[in-house]
């Protein structure tokens, strides 16, 4: 495929609209292999100041990316836009965080002040790097620095517990096997890294501390060929001082008869709520005898402190497949786990389209997931929704955001553009654009459980592409069409946008059940400037 194809491909996918929601285009790059583990945080809230992304960014099309750097972009609250933002070339946005090629780390907000710090590692033999943001928004930062105390560790996983201190879960030793934690108590010294568990499965390492006690927890997969792979949580009440006795993660209650669960490399995102409750969500997959399988794969979450611990989120699967899914991944999995301001639970995670291949690759494209718990601290959990459309391009390494702010549902993930990573030599180079998708949603608006099967009585509504928009008070169900030749607003009862609706089909199954209007320039409804039309949401 020729560069100049491939570009304004870029173009076309970075402004899309996406099903649901809004999406923003942060930034883009060609390294598309962010991880070959678990779903990291890549996204943070800095609660009233603003949202901070980043990620692994390249321009190369070397298999060594020598520009290899980590970027980084913040969302201004108060501003309503993204600071870092190139609007001639999204390839150019976001700030490089480090003064030498680095890259495979992540991000953590500081609790007491809402500062952002970003991990790294560089260098050969890898050490890990460290920088903190001065002010919010600047773009400027200073640096811990390696020392000789954090050399010879790689893809350091950052966390940063109540007492400013930063935590990082990183992969050491003879062949980078061993997995380590390192802390630092005073900014520029790294305390000594101590050995958590020998023998971790490759990259498959994550960490969190509490946003309310000293909590921190790491949480990894131990490869135990041929037989399934088992899940280990450690943690620490004390900041890291001393830790627990590792934890085995029992198995979720999945499948049957011979075939029984094994967590894959890419499971285990483990999280903290704000009343200091730990969670774990994971993807697991078949195991029959000596062998796994990719599919039918499960998203499963756990919590300690729920009987019983497992409840299922999703099931996926498919009679057959086109395609292989590519370097480390599941049919479903990477999943990662946010919270709302009721305590309401929300996971987001990459499923591929059993049919949706791409020609270049030979390999299946994604798109990605979310589901919401019935504010039960995870118990059950409603029908999940598909975030994006089936097209050609493969969305992947979905992250949500920690914690939820204005009742908006945001997710980070990469667009990628031929499916297969450049990097694993799956795939060509191609100009991927970096995004966060915005969602309104109802926060405390679950009454009770629904049922996962079948779908209610009154399924999903969608506002069709098709749909006639002069034509008022009409309520739309599900299956009616008409003409929609622009774009237009979704109101609520009270008039406040909840969504913007693009020509095409805008799914709204997210939404409460009640009385909406679709807003146009130059049209008047019920005392509602700019409506034309009524939607009546149904279930």
């Amino acid at each position: 495929m020729k560069l100049s194809v491939l570009v304004t491909l870029a173009l076309v996918y970075a402004l899309a609209p996406a099903q649901l929601g809004r999406v923003d285009t942060v930034g883009g790059t060609t390294h598309d292999w962010l991880t070959g583990g678990p779903a990291k945080r890549y996204i943070v809230n800095s609660p009233g100041k603003g949202i901070h992304v980043v990620w692994i960014r390249s321009q190369s099309e070397l298999t060594t990316f020598p520009d290899r750097n980590m970027a980084h972009n913040f969302y201004d609250y108060a501003e309503r836009r993204w600071l870092a933002n190139d609007p001639a070339d999204y390839m150019n946005s976001g700030q490089e965080v480090f003064l030498e090629r680095a890259g495979f780390g992540t991000l953590d907000v500081d609790p007491r002040d809402g500062q952002v710090l970003v991990s790294a590692h560089a260098g050969s033999p890898t050490r890990v790097e460290l920088a903190r943001e001065v002010s919010h928004g600047s773009f400027l930062y200073e640096y811990a620095g390696a020392s000789p105390v954090a050399e010879g560790y790689a893809w350091p996983v950052l966390t940063v517990d109540t007492a400013g201190w930063p935590h990082v879960s990183v992969k050491g030793g003879t062949s980078l096997d061993d997995l380590f934690h390192g802390r630092m108590r005073t900014w520029g010294q790294w305390d000594t890294f101590d050995l958590v568990a020998p023998a971790a499965a490759a990259c498959c390492q994550n960490i969190t501390a509490s946003r309310v006690s000293h909590r921190v927890v790491l949480a990894w997969v131990g490869s135990s060929w041929p037989t399934p792979d088992s899940g280990y949580y450690r943690e620490s009440a004390d900041g890291g001082t001393t830790w627990l006795d590792i934890q085995p993660l029992p198995f979720p209650p999945a499948y049957g008869g011979d075939t029984v669960p094994s967590f894959h490399v890419s499971s285990l995102f483990p999280y903290y709520d704000r009343r200091d409750r730990l969670h774990i969500v994971a993807g697991v997959m078949p195991h029959v005898g000596e062998q796994g399988y990719v599919q039918p794969a499960e998203i499963w979450h756990w919590c300690r402190n729920n009987s019983p611990q497992w409840s299922r989120i999703h099931r996926a699967g498919a009679d057959s497949l086109a395609g292989g899914v590519g370097y480390n991944a599941l049919f479903a999995g990477r999943p990662s786990i946010g919270e709302d301001q009721v305590g309401g639970l929300h996971v987001a995670w990459e499923q591929f389209g059993p049919l949706n291949v791409e020609p270049l690759t030979g390999l299946l494209r994604a798109d990605i997931w979310w589901a919401r718990d019935n504010n039960d601290n995870g118990a059950s959990w409603r029908v999940p929704d598909r975030l994006t459309d089936p097209d050609s391009a493969s969305k992947r390494y979905p992250a949500v955001m920690d914690y939820l702010s204005e009742d908006t549902l945001r997710v980070f993930y990469l667009f990628d553009l031929v499916a297969g990573f450049r990097v694993q030599g799956e795939g060509p180079a191609t100009r991927n654009p970096v995004v966060v998708q915005h969602l309104p949603i109802v926060c405390g608006a679950v009454s009770g459980p629904e049922p996962v099967r079948p779908m209610p009585a009154f399924g999903p509504t969608i506002i069709r592409g098709s749909l006639w928009l002069g034509a008022e008070h009409d309520p739309i169900l599900p299956g009616e069409s008409g003409l929609c030749p622009k774009p237009a607003q979704l109101l609520d009862a009270t008039g406040r946008k909840v969504m913007d609706l693009q020509p095409g089909e805008n799914a709204v199954r997210h939404l409460a059940p009640g009385v909406y209007f679709i807003r146009t320039e130059g049209s008047r409804i019920e005392g509602v400037e700019g409506a034309s039309a009524k939607v009546v949401i149904q279930r």
